[in-house]
């Protein structure tokens, strides 16, 4: 199997796997516990919380874990707007926001919160030109994506949150894509809550985090909490989180080396697709600034002549495996709203299909795809 959808998820790095069943064996007690062994696993989780925020610049008291960047985005949206004062109830977030992000203002707007909807300039930028004309003076909260899971486009999240916290306004980021692919602190981003999720990173499904930084009020969606001093109720997955500090260290300390492989990699890509003939393109080509500010291991591709789900499928029989976006959203078969404001036709964005990197991913992996695709197009 050639594996390249490593934007929905990646395998294990061997640190990861290590601790993970080291940490399964030995470290079960529960956190909470006041025995020796709720002492033990207490003592490990404290210390996976500061490498993990460490890893992203923060600080070890602002971390949360949770089950992954579904419910961070859910936790973390819902707790700073119920932290809001009640003459500050209007909330934005953009077009281009994962499943899970819509999910959290969906619940929010039917408590009576105000929403609206950021669409971003034609070069598919969320900026403070775009944000302004929607800001009114009861808004309290916006939360935007720092890069997007189709194309990976990355925002100006340094820019956007200087603008919005000089009138007061929080802002919080799903950062679940761009963690360990591109290099950020959580004071130079300028974002008030930042999510991340591990599984993105090798390491494990079912934990991620919520950093909120420190000083910034919210209040727990699940009042009375005794877990995660009160973010998150449920028993702490020890093991699980361990793997997750694992795979964040290990990760993170190949970032840059890892960024400039797959930056060859698209490069790769994108000749064969000339070499071939192929209508194929990768989407943010076609847009100003082209590869300026995208996330180096995804290629979201579109022009092919063939739906998107069908030259998944074409792929998956070769034994190759690519997407059609966001795995969250797999199996709707509606245009994603994140092509449709980036200007691209129905048809356009019908034949989408997503390549994304890994640390496994070679030129031949990528040879194999395009000719793949070659064949395909032939067919027509």
């Amino acid at each position: 199997m050639i594996y390249l959808d490593y934007a929905a998820s990646s395998p294990l790095c061997e640190e990861a796997l290590q601790t993970l069943m080291t940490m399964s064996r030995d470290v079960y007690a529960n956190s909470n516990s006041l025995h020796d062994g709720g002492g033990h696993a207490s003592h490990i989780l404290e210390r996976s919380r500061e490498f993990v925020a460490e890893s992203i610049g923060g600080r070890a008291e602002g971390l949360f874990f949770t089950s992954g960047g579904t419910e961070s985005n859910l936790l973390a949206i819902q707790a700073l707007a119920k932290g809001l004062p009640p003459e500050r109830r209007h909330i934005l977030t953009s077009v281009l926001e994962h499943h899970s992000v819509k999910l959290a203002f969906a619940g929010l707007s039917a408590l009576g919160y105000e929403v609206d909807y950021i669409r971003p300039d034609a070069s598919g930028r969320l900026t403070p030109q775009q944000i302004e004309p929607l800001l009114r003076p009861d808004t309290g909260l916006v939360s935007l994506q720092h890069a997007n899971s189709e194309t990976g486009l990355v925002q100006d999240l340094p820019g956007i949150g200087a603008f919005l916290h000089e009138r007061g306004i929080l802002l919080h980021t799903d950062a679940v894509q761009s963690f360990g692919k591109i290099r950020f602190s959580a004071e130079e981003l300028g974002a008030d809550a930042i999510s991340i999720s591990a599984h993105k990173v090798q390491g494990p499904k079912g934990v991620g985090a919520v950093y909120i930084r420190p000083g910034v009020p919210y209040v727990p969606v699940h009042p009375g909490s005794l877990h995660e001093r009160g973010f998150r109720p449920g028993t702490v997955n020890v093991p699980g989180i361990a793997a997750f500090a694992s795979a964040a260290v290990y990760t993170c300390g190949q970032l840059e080396e890892r960024a400039d492989r797959y930056r060859l990699l698209r490069r790769h890509l994108k000749e064969r697709f000339r070499e071939f003939g192929l209508s194929a393109y990768v989407v943010t080509d076609r847009l100003p600034g082209g590869e300026a500010n995208v996330l180096p291991h995804i290629a979201g591709c579109a022009g092919l002549g063939y739906e998107g789900q069908y030259v998944m499928l074409e792929c998956n029989r070769k034994g190759i495996c690519i997407s059609t976006g966001s795995a969250c959203s797999s199996g709707q078969h509606a245009v994603p709203e994140t092509l449709i404001a980036l200007g691209l036709s129905e048809g356009e964005g019908h034949s989408f299909f997503r390549i994304s990197f890994g640390p496994d991913t070679t030129t031949r992996h990528l040879d194999l795809l395009v000719r793949t695709l070659h064949e395909l197009e032939q067919t027509k």
